[in-house]
């Protein structure tokens, strides 16, 4: 093997990429991308990290003493598609040439293949394929019996020669894509201890939503672990937006399930009324918490309050918009999406409700639930369920506070 595998490396630092922000108009775009920085430093201060950040087109570098760290906590900002640790140097071949061969070692031996991805700002001098093929033939000539695979090969080393220099990695680590974290506004999630809502509070964080949390606590007509776990979903949503404080906003709707046993309600109608109950609390609250939509995990068919019937019955106790990002998911896309951010437990416990009827109506007549719920002043058990409430805020995976308040 040739000796000066090394090159001249500048500094090691991370990359990040974002990708849906270019489809922007440029002021636009400049917002957001300081948006994302801000995501950025906020994320990596609540780990002690000092960074240095440059932005180039289309990149964020970002120079700090763990890249390690900082690449895994960067990937998993919303608006970055992909994040490298990188190894800058200057747009000498023989530096790129040295430096990709130096990660080549330890990754390749005879009978392996390899693949160079090479891409250059400029318009003169080699092009992107004859750079590759001149840092390929580099790498051939000092590692024996190697092959190239440009499909699928067992190692590929990327190098980018920019107008601020050439970096050279072997890693393109996936980050959640999307719009920056707060560029879209507040909305109201409704938050339950089950797999969809955590998924659907996600996907709008995903789309540059902050988020603030309701959980309506049915007390003895819920599991005895109910409570615990959606509190528990907050506290891992919390996660992926470090650096910002989460409020979950807890009201007591054991009062419901109470009026509607005692006015004998028709059990094929809980569900329903239910569901406009919690719309119904989610309007009343959505100017106190700033939010502009409310979020829920509702699926399209998916159980039968959520027919399509029924969903339009449930609507009309909203008085805001109404957001459904799973509403056309399967289930096994659902727990895809919660494995992946870390939300699907596979043995939560007692969610049990005790209020489910054995033959929920699939259809329900909006008329009838209005008489139903005026006989049952729903009203009056909405305002009430926000007069006494529990704030629970998440920050960076941790519960930080956790306190009842009165509301007027």
């Amino acid at each position: 093997m040739a000796d000066g595998t090394r090159g001249t490396v500048q500094e090691t630092l991370v990359m990040a990429r974002y990708g849906e922000l270019f489809l922007k108009s440029e002021p636009v775009k400049r917002h957001f991308i300081g948006m994302l920085l801000r995501n950025i430093r906020k994320a990596l201060g609540a780990s002690g990290l000092e960074c240095r950040y440059e932005t180039p087109r289309g990149r964020i570098l970002i120079y700090g003493s763990e890249p390690e760290l900082v690449a895994v906590i960067v990937s998993r900002i919303f608006g970055i598609i992909d994040v490298s640790i990188c190894h800058r140097t200057s747009t000498d071949l023989a530096d790129l040439s040295a430096i990709a061969l130096s990660l080549a070692v330890p990754r390749l031996h005879a009978g392996m293949s390899f693949a160079v991805r090479a891409k250059r700002q400029y318009k003169t001098g080699l092009n992107s394929q004859e750079l590759g093929m001149e840092i390929g033939s580099h790498i051939y000539d000092n590692i024996p019996g190697l092959k190239v695979d440009l499909d699928t090969p067992d190692f590929e080393v990327f190098i980018e020669v920019r107008d601020f220099g050439g970096l050279v990695y072997e890693r393109r680590i996936p980050g959640p894509g999307g719009l920056p974290w707060g560029t879209q506004g507040r909305v109201l999630v409704l938050l339950s201890a089950g797999i969809d809502s955590p998924v659907a509070s996600w996907l709008v964080m995903k789309r540059g939503c902050e988020i603030t949390h309701l959980y309506l606590d049915a007390g003895r007509w819920a599991g005895a672990d109910v409570t615990a776990a959606a509190i528990d979903n907050h506290r891992k949503l919390s996660l992926w937006c470090a650096g910002n404080p989460v409020s979950l906003v807890v009201a007591n709707s054991e009062p419901l399930f109470d009026r509607m046993s005692e006015q004998k309600v028709q059990p094929r109608y809980r569900c329903v009324i239910c569901k406009r109950f919690m719309l119904n609390v989610a309007s009343r609250m959505m100017a106190h918490e700033g939010a502009l939509a409310v979020v829920t995990g509702e699926n399209l068919g998916q159980v039968a309050s959520q027919t399509l019937a029924n969903l339009g019955v449930v609507a009309d106790s909203a008085t805001a918009p109404i957001l459904r990002p799973l509403i056309t998911y399967d289930k096994e896309d659902t727990i895809t999406i919660a494995r992946r951010i870390g939300t699907f437990d596979a043995t939560p416990g007692d969610l049990a409700c005790r209020a489910v009827p054995k033959m929920p109506a699939t259809a329900a007549v909006l008329e009838e639930i209005h008489e139903l719920e005026q006989q049952m002043a729903i009203d009056e058990l909405a305002a009430g369920a926000c007069t006494t409430l529990r704030f629970v805020t998440a920050l960076d995976g941790r519960i930080t506070e956790d306190h009842s308040d009165h509301q007027p």
